[in-house]
């Protein structure tokens, strides 16, 4: 089950590096000095990215765990 492992950390890291991103694009607009109304428009557009890197760092770290039991 070692590939079980390997390919749930890879699909972990890419949830990670999504997650990671949205914070930095967040960061970056923030610190633009856009209006109120932009930064929520901002904010609006990256809650669907955020939730599905979170989602795909999920399942990534269930794949690990499952393949840990199983080996």
């Amino acid at each position: 089950m070692d590939w079980l492992i390997w390919s749930g950390a890879a699909v972990s890291l890419a949830g990670l590096a999504g997650l990671l991103y949205c914070i930095v694009r967040i960061w970056k607009a923030r610190g633009a000095g856009l209006s109120d109304e932009a930064l929520r428009d901002e904010v609006r557009r990256m809650v669907p990215l955020n939730m599905g890197a979170l989602f795909c760092s999920v399942i990534g770290l269930m794949m690990v765990i499952v393949g840990i039991f199983l080996g």
